[in-house]
């Protein structure tokens, strides 16, 4: 049987505005369990770099159920930060025969 890992999802929040009027943002972790972790073809490295510039270093299989915002957050795992890029791929969790719907890639952080 497939099992995910926990992972630590960071998001950001506006929390106000400074002297600038520019937004202030903070940042808070909550744990997401049963990720599935994977590597990306060479086939899907290679196009994303040359669409994007990015280059995927992981993507994350997101359990069905889940409600959280993947669009540009912080993932840690692995003891390492990454950063979620991109519009997750998301399949119709009644047709997908796994525990998995969404797909969001993500990239080496700092």
């Amino acid at each position: 049987m497939i099992r995910g890992i926990t992972v630590k999802l960071w998001t950001k929040t506006q929390t106000g505005t400074d002297s600038l009027n520019q937004p202030v943002y903070t940042w808070k972790s909550e744990n997401v369990k049963n990720v599935l972790v994977g590597l990306p073809t060479p086939e899907e490295r290679v196009s994303e770099f040359n669409l994007s510039g990015r280059m995927i270093e992981y993507t994350l299989g997101i359990p069905k159920g889940d409600t959280h915002d993947w669009v540009n957050q912080r993932v840690e795992f692995f003891g390492q930060m990454y950063q979620t890029f991109g519009i997750p791929e998301r399949g119709i969790e009644e047709m997908v025969p796994t525990g998995w719907h969404l797909k969001v890639k993500c990239e080496r952080y700092g």
